[in-house]
Protein backbone atom coordinates (compact mmCIF):
# COMPACT_ATOMS: atom_id res chain seq x y z
CA UNK A 1 0.00 0.00 0.00
CA UNK A 2 1.53 3.28 -0.82
CA UNK A 3 -0.70 6.33 0.67
CA UNK A 4 0.19 9.96 -0.95
CA UNK A 5 -1.10 13.13 -1.30
CA UNK A 6 -2.05 14.75 -4.73
CA UNK A 7 -2.17 18.74 -4.36
CA UNK A 8 -3.70 21.26 -6.95
CA UNK A 9 -2.46 24.78 -7.47
CA UNK A 10 -4.06 27.05 -10.16
CA UNK A 11 -4.85 31.08 -10.40
CA UNK A 12 -7.36 30.98 -13.25
CA UNK A 13 -9.56 33.46 -11.33
CA UNK A 14 -6.26 35.90 -11.75
CA UNK A 15 -6.91 37.54 -15.12
CA UNK A 16 -4.16 39.94 -14.85
CA UNK A 17 -1.47 36.98 -14.63
CA UNK A 18 -1.01 33.74 -17.00
CA UNK A 19 -2.80 31.08 -15.91
CA UNK A 20 -1.21 28.56 -14.18
CA UNK A 21 -1.48 25.17 -12.92
CA UNK A 22 1.11 23.10 -10.31
CA UNK A 23 0.97 20.04 -8.88
CA UNK A 24 2.94 18.98 -6.07
CA UNK A 25 3.10 14.90 -5.22
CA UNK A 26 3.65 13.34 -2.10
CA UNK A 27 3.84 9.83 -1.21
CA UNK A 28 4.84 6.98 1.17
CA UNK A 29 6.36 3.51 0.40
CA UNK A 30 5.69 1.26 3.40
CA UNK A 31 8.82 -0.88 3.32
CA UNK A 32 9.15 -4.23 4.75
CA UNK A 33 11.53 -7.24 4.55
CA UNK A 34 12.19 -10.31 7.00
CA UNK A 35 15.67 -11.27 8.58
CA UNK A 36 15.94 -14.78 9.92
CA UNK A 37 17.96 -17.09 11.47
CA UNK A 38 17.76 -20.34 9.40
CA UNK A 39 20.01 -23.04 10.05
CA UNK A 40 21.32 -25.01 7.41
CA UNK A 41 19.35 -23.47 4.52
CA UNK A 42 20.46 -26.08 2.03
CA UNK A 43 18.66 -28.96 4.17
CA UNK A 44 16.37 -30.75 2.46
CA UNK A 45 13.81 -30.80 5.39
CA UNK A 46 13.75 -26.83 5.48
CA UNK A 47 11.62 -25.10 3.32
CA UNK A 48 12.74 -21.70 4.38
CA UNK A 49 14.71 -21.24 0.74
CA UNK A 50 11.89 -22.66 -1.51
CA UNK A 51 9.37 -20.18 0.20
CA UNK A 52 11.51 -17.38 0.71
CA UNK A 53 10.24 -14.14 -1.49
CA UNK A 54 6.87 -15.80 -2.19
CA UNK A 55 3.28 -14.04 -1.99
CA UNK A 56 1.19 -17.45 -1.63
CA UNK A 57 -1.23 -19.71 -3.96
CA UNK A 58 0.13 -18.73 -6.93
CA UNK A 59 3.46 -18.92 -6.62
CA UNK A 60 6.21 -20.69 -9.18
CA UNK A 61 8.85 -23.04 -8.79
CA UNK A 62 11.25 -20.99 -11.33
CA UNK A 63 14.30 -19.13 -9.83
CA UNK A 64 17.34 -17.17 -10.91
CA UNK A 65 19.97 -17.87 -8.77
CA UNK A 66 23.03 -15.92 -8.23
CA UNK A 67 26.00 -17.77 -6.96
CA UNK A 68 29.53 -16.62 -5.61
CA UNK A 69 31.81 -19.07 -7.82
CA UNK A 70 33.63 -20.20 -4.42
CA UNK A 71 30.66 -20.94 -2.96
CA UNK A 72 29.29 -22.85 -5.47
CA UNK A 73 32.55 -24.97 -5.74
CA UNK A 74 32.05 -25.35 -2.46
CA UNK A 75 28.23 -25.88 -1.53
CA UNK A 76 27.03 -26.32 -5.52
CA UNK A 77 26.00 -30.04 -4.78
CA UNK A 78 24.22 -29.82 -1.58
CA UNK A 79 22.17 -26.71 -3.63
CA UNK A 80 21.40 -28.50 -6.25
CA UNK A 81 19.90 -31.37 -4.20
CA UNK A 82 18.07 -28.95 -2.26
CA UNK A 83 16.33 -27.45 -5.85
CA UNK A 84 15.70 -30.75 -7.21
CA UNK A 85 13.96 -32.22 -3.86
CA UNK A 86 11.39 -28.91 -4.29
CA UNK A 87 11.24 -29.41 -7.89
CA UNK A 88 12.55 -26.15 -8.55
CA UNK A 89 13.38 -25.22 -12.55
CA UNK A 90 16.47 -22.81 -12.14
CA UNK A 91 19.46 -20.90 -14.15
CA UNK A 92 22.70 -20.83 -12.13
CA UNK A 93 24.42 -17.38 -12.96
CA UNK A 94 27.53 -18.25 -11.15
CA UNK A 95 30.19 -15.11 -10.36
CA UNK A 96 33.44 -14.12 -9.41
CA UNK A 97 32.49 -12.05 -7.08
CA UNK A 98 35.64 -10.16 -5.63
CA UNK A 99 36.00 -6.45 -4.91
CA UNK A 100 37.57 -5.68 -8.23
CA UNK A 101 34.62 -7.44 -10.06
CA UNK A 102 32.14 -5.04 -8.41
CA UNK A 103 31.58 -3.12 -11.77
CA UNK A 104 28.83 -2.61 -14.18
CA UNK A 105 30.09 -5.15 -16.15
CA UNK A 106 29.32 -7.94 -13.35
CA UNK A 107 25.75 -6.21 -12.84
CA UNK A 108 25.25 -6.65 -16.44
CA UNK A 109 25.83 -10.03 -16.65
CA UNK A 110 23.30 -10.60 -14.08
CA UNK A 111 20.81 -8.56 -16.05
CA UNK A 112 21.69 -10.48 -19.56
CA UNK A 113 20.88 -13.71 -17.10
CA UNK A 114 17.45 -12.57 -15.98
CA UNK A 115 15.65 -11.37 -19.35
CA UNK A 116 17.00 -14.67 -20.84
CA UNK A 117 15.43 -16.53 -18.09
CA UNK A 118 12.53 -14.20 -18.58
CA UNK A 119 11.27 -14.83 -15.07
CA UNK A 120 7.93 -13.22 -13.45
CA UNK A 121 8.97 -10.27 -11.45
CA UNK A 122 6.29 -10.11 -8.81
CA UNK A 123 6.40 -14.27 -8.04
CA UNK A 124 9.88 -15.68 -8.55
CA UNK A 125 12.55 -13.94 -6.26
CA UNK A 126 15.96 -13.87 -7.46
CA UNK A 127 18.21 -15.94 -5.46
CA UNK A 128 21.74 -13.96 -4.10
CA UNK A 129 23.97 -17.01 -2.29
CA UNK A 130 27.25 -15.30 -1.58
CA UNK A 131 29.26 -12.69 0.32
CA UNK A 132 29.04 -8.60 0.41
CA UNK A 133 29.81 -8.53 -3.14
CA UNK A 134 27.50 -10.54 -4.47
CA UNK A 135 24.41 -9.36 -2.78
CA UNK A 136 25.25 -5.58 -3.27
CA UNK A 137 25.60 -6.79 -7.53
CA UNK A 138 22.06 -8.75 -7.18
CA UNK A 139 20.76 -5.80 -5.23
CA UNK A 140 21.80 -3.64 -7.71
CA UNK A 141 20.70 -5.65 -10.68
CA UNK A 142 17.25 -6.48 -8.99
CA UNK A 143 16.47 -2.90 -8.53
CA UNK A 144 17.26 -1.94 -12.25
CA UNK A 145 15.63 -5.13 -13.33
CA UNK A 146 12.12 -3.88 -14.52
CA UNK A 147 12.81 -1.10 -12.15
CA UNK A 148 12.04 -3.48 -9.59
CA UNK A 149 12.35 -7.16 -8.76
CA UNK A 150 11.80 -8.96 -5.79
CA UNK A 151 15.17 -10.68 -4.67
CA UNK A 152 16.55 -12.90 -1.32
CA UNK A 153 19.58 -12.59 0.43
CA UNK A 154 21.44 -16.15 1.54
CA UNK A 155 24.45 -14.47 3.18
CA UNK A 156 28.00 -16.97 3.28
CA UNK A 157 30.62 -14.73 4.88
CA UNK A 158 30.60 -12.76 8.27
CA UNK A 159 30.36 -9.57 7.14
CA UNK A 160 27.48 -10.93 4.37
CA UNK A 161 25.16 -11.93 7.85
CA UNK A 162 25.73 -8.85 10.05
CA UNK A 163 26.43 -5.92 7.33
CA UNK A 164 25.52 -6.24 3.76
CA UNK A 165 22.88 -8.92 4.40
CA UNK A 166 20.54 -7.27 6.26
CA UNK A 167 20.04 -3.63 5.12
CA UNK A 168 18.60 -2.04 1.68
CA UNK A 169 21.83 -0.78 -0.08
CA UNK A 170 22.76 -1.68 -3.73
CA UNK A 171 26.09 -0.71 -5.21
CA UNK A 172 28.98 -0.65 -7.42
CA UNK A 173 32.57 0.44 -7.38
CA UNK A 174 33.06 3.10 -9.93
CA UNK A 175 35.65 5.48 -11.47
CA UNK A 176 38.04 4.29 -8.84
CA UNK A 177 35.85 4.84 -5.73
CA UNK A 178 34.06 2.49 -3.34
CA UNK A 179 30.54 2.23 -4.30
CA UNK A 180 29.73 5.18 -6.33
CA UNK A 181 26.71 4.06 -7.89
CA UNK A 182 24.25 2.16 -6.15
CA UNK A 183 19.96 2.26 -5.01
CA UNK A 184 17.87 1.23 -2.03
CA UNK A 185 16.35 -1.61 -2.93
CA UNK A 186 15.24 -4.28 0.22
CA UNK A 187 15.32 -7.90 0.14
CA UNK A 188 11.77 -9.40 0.27
CA UNK A 189 13.89 -11.87 2.90
CA UNK A 190 17.48 -12.46 4.15
CA UNK A 191 18.06 -15.92 5.54
CA UNK A 192 21.05 -16.08 7.91
CA UNK A 193 22.88 -19.36 8.21
CA UNK A 194 25.81 -19.60 10.49
CA UNK A 195 26.83 -22.69 9.00
CA UNK A 196 28.44 -21.48 6.04
CA UNK A 197 31.20 -19.86 8.01
CA UNK A 198 32.69 -23.46 8.74
CA UNK A 199 33.85 -22.91 5.58
CA UNK A 200 35.43 -19.85 5.60
CA UNK A 201 38.93 -18.79 6.02
CA UNK A 202 40.02 -17.25 9.24
CA UNK A 203 41.12 -13.74 7.77
CA UNK A 204 37.24 -13.49 6.68
CA UNK A 205 35.90 -14.32 9.84
CA UNK A 206 38.16 -11.73 11.19
CA UNK A 207 37.14 -9.16 8.14
CA UNK A 208 33.51 -9.57 9.45
CA UNK A 209 33.95 -9.27 13.10
CA UNK A 210 35.14 -5.75 12.31
CA UNK A 211 31.49 -4.74 11.49
CA UNK A 212 30.60 -6.16 14.74
CA UNK A 213 32.68 -4.64 16.53
CA UNK A 214 31.72 -1.08 15.12
CA UNK A 215 28.26 -2.01 16.63
CA UNK A 216 29.77 -2.56 20.43
CA UNK A 217 32.00 0.86 19.81
CA UNK A 218 29.09 3.05 18.94
CA UNK A 219 26.07 1.51 21.24
CA UNK A 220 26.28 -1.91 22.75
CA UNK A 221 29.24 -2.12 25.53
CA UNK A 222 27.64 -5.23 26.25
CA UNK A 223 28.52 -6.77 22.95
CA UNK A 224 32.09 -5.46 23.28
CA UNK A 225 32.44 -7.44 26.55
CA UNK A 226 31.54 -10.71 24.40
CA UNK A 227 34.09 -10.08 22.67
CA UNK A 228 36.84 -8.96 24.42
CA UNK A 229 36.05 -12.59 26.65
CA UNK A 230 35.47 -14.93 23.44
CA UNK A 231 36.61 -12.83 19.79
CA UNK A 232 39.62 -15.15 19.86
CA UNK A 233 37.29 -18.56 21.07
CA UNK A 234 34.76 -17.37 17.70
CA UNK A 235 37.44 -17.15 15.39
CA UNK A 236 39.16 -20.49 16.54
CA UNK A 237 36.02 -22.17 16.14
CA UNK A 238 34.50 -20.42 13.31
CA UNK A 239 31.16 -19.28 15.41
CA UNK A 240 30.02 -22.76 15.26
CA UNK A 241 30.11 -23.34 19.25
CA UNK A 242 32.04 -26.12 20.16
CA UNK A 243 30.64 -26.34 23.65
CA UNK A 244 27.51 -24.81 25.40
CA UNK A 245 29.41 -21.95 26.85
CA UNK A 246 30.48 -20.67 22.82
CA UNK A 247 27.17 -22.26 21.32
CA UNK A 248 25.42 -19.47 23.48
CA UNK A 249 28.45 -16.63 22.94
CA UNK A 250 28.32 -17.16 18.93
CA UNK A 251 24.52 -17.08 19.23
CA UNK A 252 24.55 -13.89 21.47
CA UNK A 253 26.89 -11.83 19.42
CA UNK A 254 25.86 -12.58 16.31
CA UNK A 255 22.37 -11.53 17.64
CA UNK A 256 23.13 -8.38 19.22
CA UNK A 257 25.06 -7.20 16.03
CA UNK A 258 22.11 -7.46 13.94
CA UNK A 259 19.85 -6.33 16.38
CA UNK A 260 21.82 -3.26 16.75
CA UNK A 261 22.42 -2.82 12.54
CA UNK A 262 19.17 -3.46 12.18
CA UNK A 263 17.95 -1.01 14.88
CA UNK A 264 19.69 1.98 13.51
CA UNK A 265 18.93 1.24 9.96
CA UNK A 266 15.25 0.53 10.40
CA UNK A 267 13.88 4.46 11.09
CA UNK A 268 16.60 6.32 7.92
CA UNK A 269 16.62 3.48 5.51
CA UNK A 270 16.81 6.29 3.07
CA UNK A 271 19.29 8.34 4.73
CA UNK A 272 17.12 11.06 5.35
CA UNK A 273 19.54 12.14 8.36
CA UNK A 274 22.69 12.46 7.42
CA UNK A 275 24.23 11.75 10.99
CA UNK A 276 23.99 7.78 10.88
CA UNK A 277 25.98 5.57 13.54
CA UNK A 278 26.91 2.84 11.63
CA UNK A 279 28.91 4.96 9.37
CA UNK A 280 31.24 5.09 12.26
CA UNK A 281 34.59 3.30 10.28
CA UNK A 282 33.07 4.23 7.37
CA UNK A 283 34.32 8.00 6.77
CA UNK A 284 38.24 7.19 5.59
CA UNK A 285 37.72 3.24 4.72
CA UNK A 286 36.27 3.18 1.16
CA UNK A 287 39.82 5.02 0.04
CA UNK A 288 41.48 2.91 2.23
CA UNK A 289 39.98 0.01 0.94
CA UNK A 290 40.28 0.99 -3.01
CA UNK A 291 43.48 2.58 -2.12
CA UNK A 292 44.52 -0.79 -0.49
CA UNK A 293 43.16 -3.46 -3.46
CA UNK A 294 44.00 -6.06 -3.62
CA UNK A 295 45.40 -6.53 -0.13
CA UNK A 296 42.85 -5.46 1.88
CA UNK A 297 39.28 -6.83 3.05
CA UNK A 298 36.61 -4.31 3.86
CA UNK A 299 35.99 -5.01 7.43
CA UNK A 300 39.92 -4.52 7.58
CA UNK A 301 39.64 -1.31 6.41
CA UNK A 302 36.94 -0.32 8.60
CA UNK A 303 38.78 -1.24 11.36
CA UNK A 304 41.74 0.94 10.42
CA UNK A 305 39.31 3.82 9.97
CA UNK A 306 37.89 2.80 13.69
CA UNK A 307 41.51 2.86 14.96
CA UNK A 308 42.51 5.90 13.94
CA UNK A 309 38.91 7.75 15.14
CA UNK A 310 39.31 6.14 18.14
CA UNK A 311 43.05 7.79 18.68
CA UNK A 312 41.38 10.68 17.51
CA UNK A 313 38.47 10.66 20.20
CA UNK A 314 40.98 9.84 22.87
CA UNK A 315 42.91 12.78 22.20
CA UNK A 316 40.18 14.92 22.48
CA UNK A 317 39.52 13.14 25.98
CA UNK A 318 36.37 11.37 24.77
CA UNK A 319 37.91 7.88 25.78
CA UNK A 320 39.66 7.41 28.29
CA UNK A 321 43.76 5.88 28.36
CA UNK A 322 42.40 2.31 29.44
CA UNK A 323 39.60 2.24 26.81
CA UNK A 324 42.20 2.99 24.40
CA UNK A 325 44.55 0.26 25.53
CA UNK A 326 41.04 -2.31 25.59
CA UNK A 327 39.48 -1.10 22.14
CA UNK A 328 43.00 -1.68 20.22
CA UNK A 329 43.37 -5.19 22.37
CA UNK A 330 40.21 -6.12 20.75
CA UNK A 331 41.21 -5.46 17.37
CA UNK A 332 44.36 -7.57 18.19
CA UNK A 333 42.85 -10.45 19.72
CA UNK A 334 40.15 -10.52 16.51
CA UNK A 335 43.31 -10.21 14.15
CA UNK A 336 42.39 -7.34 12.55
CA UNK A 337 44.87 -4.19 11.40
CA UNK A 338 45.20 -0.97 12.87
CA UNK A 339 47.49 0.39 10.06
CA UNK A 340 48.10 -0.40 6.33
CA UNK A 341 50.98 1.31 4.03
CA UNK A 342 48.12 3.65 2.16
CA UNK A 343 46.74 4.88 4.47
CA UNK A 344 48.65 8.34 4.12
CA UNK A 345 47.83 12.06 5.76
CA UNK A 346 47.27 13.11 2.51
CA UNK A 347 44.58 10.24 1.49
CA UNK A 348 43.22 11.07 5.13
CA UNK A 349 42.61 14.25 4.31
CA UNK A 350 41.09 13.64 0.27
CA UNK A 351 39.17 11.18 2.16
CA UNK A 352 37.64 13.76 4.75
CA UNK A 353 36.88 15.79 1.70
CA UNK A 354 34.90 13.38 -0.22
CA UNK A 355 33.22 12.46 2.57
CA UNK A 356 31.72 15.76 3.61
CA UNK A 357 30.77 16.38 0.22
CA UNK A 358 28.67 12.70 0.20
CA UNK A 359 27.41 13.93 4.24
CA UNK A 360 26.02 17.32 2.37
CA UNK A 361 28.72 19.77 3.28
CA UNK A 362 29.53 18.79 6.86
CA UNK A 363 32.04 16.22 8.37
CA UNK A 364 28.84 14.54 10.21
CA UNK A 365 32.33 12.38 12.00
CA UNK A 366 30.77 9.71 13.97
CA UNK A 367 33.49 9.26 17.19
CA UNK A 368 33.47 6.96 20.21
CA UNK A 369 32.62 8.52 23.39
CA UNK A 370 34.09 5.85 25.70
CA UNK A 371 33.01 1.88 24.40
CA UNK A 372 29.64 1.50 23.81
CA UNK A 373 28.21 5.46 22.76
CA UNK A 374 29.37 7.90 20.03
CA UNK A 375 28.90 11.81 19.21
CA UNK A 376 29.42 13.58 15.87
CA UNK A 377 31.69 16.11 14.98
CA UNK A 378 32.48 18.62 11.95
CA UNK A 379 35.84 20.02 12.93
CA UNK A 380 38.42 16.86 12.46
CA UNK A 381 41.30 18.81 11.17
CA UNK A 382 44.30 17.90 8.80
CA UNK A 383 46.89 18.26 11.30
CA UNK A 384 44.52 15.70 13.62
CA UNK A 385 44.48 13.13 10.69
CA UNK A 386 48.36 13.52 10.55
CA UNK A 387 48.62 12.50 14.28
CA UNK A 388 46.29 9.53 14.35
CA UNK A 389 48.22 8.19 11.28
CA UNK A 390 51.34 8.32 12.52
CA UNK A 391 49.35 6.81 16.06
CA UNK A 392 48.09 4.04 14.37
CA UNK A 393 51.52 3.17 13.07
CA UNK A 394 53.38 2.85 16.36
CA UNK A 395 49.85 0.81 17.29
CA UNK A 396 50.61 -1.27 13.99
CA UNK A 397 54.10 -2.33 15.47
CA UNK A 398 52.54 -4.26 18.02
CA UNK A 399 49.79 -6.11 16.06
CA UNK A 400 50.62 -9.74 15.03
CA UNK A 401 48.49 -10.09 11.99
CA UNK A 402 46.25 -9.06 9.10
CA UNK A 403 47.30 -6.20 6.66
CA UNK A 404 50.34 -3.99 7.78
Amino acid sequence: MIPGNLTVARNDDDLTSPPTTSWLVEATRTVSYSVSVSRDVFALDNPSLATAGTVGAGETRRRFVVIDKVVHEIYGDQLDRYLRHHDMTTRLCILDATEQQKTLDSATEILHGLDEFGIDRRREPVIAIGGGVLLDLVGLASSLYRRHTPFVRVPTTLIGLVDAGVGVKTGVNFNGQKNRLGTYEAPTTALLDRNFLRSLDRRHLSNGLAEILKIALIKDPELFVRLEESGGVLLDEHMQGATPATELAAREVLRRAVHGMLEELQPNLWETRLERLVDYGHSFSPAIEMAGLPDLLHGEAVCIDMAMTTHIAHRRGLVSDTELGRVMNVMRLLELPVHHVSCTPELLVRALVDTTRHRDGLQRLPLPVGIGDATFVNDVSADELAIAAESVVRAARTVPTGAQ
